[in-house]
């Protein structure tokens, strides 16, 4: 038999849960898998940890989970944001997929000078981040913020936070881990002058190197958010 599909749901679990599928997860389950009541799913909701369940009923257009017990308890995952500049569709949608198989917590496109495209699905990317965790067997699907001007996310950031800007082209030391951070990468093109200078006033910013090539925007988050929880 194959292996069960594993589907992130709103509801909370507990043992004895029935919980009614969407549209796209009942569609998906009996059209695309060609799965059938009685068969095995794994359901995880981001708070509640990771269950065992069967498919109760199955119809055109409906399903049904009845949830059995936990294989997972909750535990958390690492505490890291990701800020970027949106890339065109496919390149901001892969950075999306893999931020989330990086386990960041939260994920904010932002509006720079140079920032390819003001439009922003978020909708959409919630969608990815959602596969992207099914996929991935994580317990927890990071949060997509709505787009912000870069001067008001430095305006809200918190002050706690250390917030690592990936900045090419500059003199700066590379990036060591840290347990609870912020990673801001800019378009491609990078930063303006005039951007980095009021970054480097802001006291939780440091400006880090990625190494001596120019990575590709998409590149540069996903290798940011790698060092940034290298084992020390």
């Amino acid at each position: 038999m194959s292996s069960p599909i594993r589907l992130h749901v709103a509801a909370p679990l507990h043992e004895g849960a029935h919980i009614d599928a969407t549209a796209a997860q009942a569609h998906y389950l009996g059209t695309v898998m060609r799965r059938a009541a009685g068969d095995s799913v794994v359901l995880f909701n981001g708070a509640d940890g990771e269950w065992q369940a069967r498919i109760a009923d199955m119809a055109r257009g409906h399903a049904r989970f009845a949830v059995a017990q936990r294989l997972r308890a909750q535990v958390a995952d690492a505490d890291l944001w990701l800020a970027f500049a949106p890339l065109k569709r496919d390149a901001t949608e892969l950075v999306v997929q893999k931020a989330t198989e990086l386990g960041v917590a939260r994920i904010v496109p932002v509006l720079t000078a140079r920032t390819n495209t003001p439009r922003v699905n978020t909708a959409r990317l919630a969608a990815i981040a959602i596969e992207a965790a099914e996929q991935s067997e994580r317990l927890t699907v990071p949060t997509i913020a709505a787009p912000v001007l870069l001067r008001l996310l430095l305006k809200d950031w918190p002050a706690e936070r250390p917030l690592v800007v990936a900045a090419e082209r500059q003199a700066a030391p590379g990036i060591s881990p840290l347990p609870r951070a912020g990673l801001l990468v800019g378009p491609e093109g990078g930063f303006t002058p005039q951007e980095l200078d009021v970054l480097r006033t802001c006291p939780f910013v440091h400006v880090a190197s990625l190494g001596p090539r120019i990575l590709r925007a998409e590149t540069a988050s996903l290798v940011g958010l790698a060092l940034l929880q290298a084992p020390g």
